[in-house]
This record gives structure tokens, sequence and C-alpha cells, in this order.
């Protein structure tokens, strides 16, 4: 019977949460998860990437994980072993991201999977496993903002796109994205070392963390065309205010807080739309336009800069460093290194 390796967590001992802890495990086909009355597809894993929720998964900060034992993992991408569904067949190139997989259902830090079919979309042909992953879970967020923008009619000359949390891995791919398309770019970051990595994606203009998370007030003067926020609270509530009319927020991350303290007035004073971006639950055909998107709008030079690959053993200190802002860009896993 075929064996492989996964990254497994395994429920605390009851009066001791210190043992939980995330351990690399032999598994074998008869491991892997079974979906009733769906079509299944089985995936040899070629990379997997490094997401704040696994952070989470990780660290055991955060209630991500439903159910125990858990292969966490929010994506992945790899090659087709076996397929019950007619849209995959052995040797397709495929990419999976969302519908909790890390979090209800096994996931990513696998060197083999079985997965629904309906979560899947084929690879497209001129992108690799690696650069798939390089985008990841992350950069479909990114991409999805910036096809949010684009719906609400934001426009190069329209003015500056404000980034924030700029140096991971949503920021990093979003500016490196508008950038392309032309946009002028204002990158908000709690790093100032950063400022060359995000100068070298296309940022144009930088803000500090601290003066973009005072509180805001009701309204506050014209500045951005659109944004891309990942933070909430307080940032987002000022980047509102600072809207300008019938501009565009893209809002799909809450690193900074749930709450939203802001008023009506820039919506009906400046027809200010404030648009939620889910890559979760997105229908596939959202997924395919925007991977079909990344695989001609993201520059493969700017996302080999953004880009460190790991080995699956360091995924508990990745996991640290991710939930400390200590990470850059997008890290990708290799669970065959």
């Amino acid at each position: 019977m075929n064996t492989f390796n996964a990254l497994v967590v395994r429920e605390a001992e009851e009066g001791n949460p210190k043992s939980a802890a995330a351990s690399i495990e032999q598994l074998t086909d008869a491991d892997l998860p079974v979906y009733a009355g769906t079509e299944s597809v089985v995936v040899d894993i070629d990379y997997s990437s490094l997401n704040y929720k696994d952070g989470m998964a990780l660290t055991g900060k955060g209630r991500i994980i439903r159910s125990f034992p858990m292969v966490p993992g929010i994506d992945f991408a790899g090659t087709v072993v076996s397929s019950e569904s007619d849209r995959f067949a052995a040797g397709d190139g495929v990419i999976l991201t969302g519908w909790a997989v890390g979090e209800r259902y096994w996931g990513g830090y696998s060197q083999r999977q079985r997965v629904q079919a309906d979560w899947l979309v084929k690879r497209p042909e001129s992108m690799t496993s690696e650069q798939a992953m390089g985008i990841g879970t992350a950069g479909l967020t990114a991409m999805l903002c910036v096809l949010g923008l684009e719906a609400g009619g934001v426009r190069p000359d329209h003015g500056p796109i404000v980034v924030t949390g700029a140096a991971g891995g949503v920021g990093s791919v979003a500016i490196a994205l508008l950038s392309k398309l032309g946009y002028d770019v204002t990158a908000v970051t709690g790093r100032p070392e950063e400022h060359d990595y995000l100068r070298s994606l296309g940022a144009s203009g930088f803000l500090s963390r601290d003066e973009m998370s005072a509180a805001p007030k009701p309204l506050e003067a014209e500045t951005w065309a659109g944004a891309v926020d990942v933070v909430g609270s307080n940032m987002l509530a000022k980047i509102i205010a600072q809207t300008k009319y019938q501009g565009t927020v893209t809002a799909c991350g809450l690193a900074g807080g749930i709450d939203l303290p802001s008023t009506v007035m820039p919506f009906i004073l400046r027809g200010v739309r404030l648009q939620g971006i889910d890559s979760v639950m997105a229908p596939l055909a959202d997924r395919a336009a925007a991977w079909s998107r990344l695989a001609t709008d993201l520059s493969s030079d700017l996302l080999a800069a953004m880009t460190e690959v790991v080995p699956m053993s360091s995924l508990p200190e990745q996991g640290e460093a991710i939930m400390s802002g200590k990470t850059r860009g997008r890290v990708v896993v290799n669970p065959n290194a």
C-alpha cells in the first residue's frame, strides 16, 4: 500500500493543552478521508503554502481546526493520481484553495490528499505548481480584490490605490498586480526595513502602520481611488474616510480586528463602495477567471522575488513566524523535501 508523509495535528490531552502539537507522520492511502456521495480526486501534492490561517492552525492561537486529527494547509497544487470526476484525469495539474480545507477537511501539508472534485480547478498550462503556490490563497485573494476594484470602475487615472499589510502575502501580490496594470500604489507597513522590497514590487509611496491606525474622523481628505485592506478595524475605517468620490475599498482580512468604527458619511456623501472579498467559498467560475488573470497579469520575476520555498518539517517554526508578522511575501511549502 502506498505510504507518504503528512503533517498531522492531534487534539490535546484533557488537562494538558501543551500536548497538542503538529508532527510529521507516515500515512497510507487508507488513512485519507472519504467523501460519501461526492466525486473524489486523489492528488499527489507538489507544493502547498503558508497563510495566516495556517499559522493559527499550527500555533493553536485561533480556533481554526474544527476536528481532529487534522492535516492543515489551506491550499495546494499537484497532479491527479485518480479521479471519480469526468472533469479531471490522471496527470492533470490542479490547484485547491479554500472550501474549509485545512480547517474542517484534511489539507495540503501532505504528500498526497483525497479531496472533492468540486474543490479543484485546473492549473493554467503556463504556470508551474511552485508558481501556483507562490500565488496560493493569498495571491488568489489579491486578484479577487483587483477584480473588485475593476468592477467598481476604478481605473489607474482615477488616483492612487492604498494596500495595507503590504509586506504580507496578499499585500505583496496585490502591489505587483496593481503596479503592472498601471496603478499608482501606496503601501502601508509597520516594517520600514521592507520599503526596498515593496518598491521592487511596484510601490511608489509608503505610510506607517501607526499613522494609519489612528482613530479616523467621519470624513478625511479625499486621497484614495481604491484600496486593498487586510487589516480591518481603525485602519479600514480610516481608509474609507479618505476614499475619493465613488471610490472602491476591497476588504479581505481582519489582522487588526473584526470591528469597523466608521460612519455612513463616506457612503452617503461620497458614494464610496465597500466590497467584501471572500476566497474560501468563491464560485468556481470566479476562481477560474482569477487564475486566468494571474497567469497573465502577474510577473513571474516579481513572483519569484517574493517567494521563499521551505520544507514541510519547518512548518512549526514558520507558523510562529507568520503569527508574529515576521514573514515576507509568500512562503511555499515543499512536502517532498
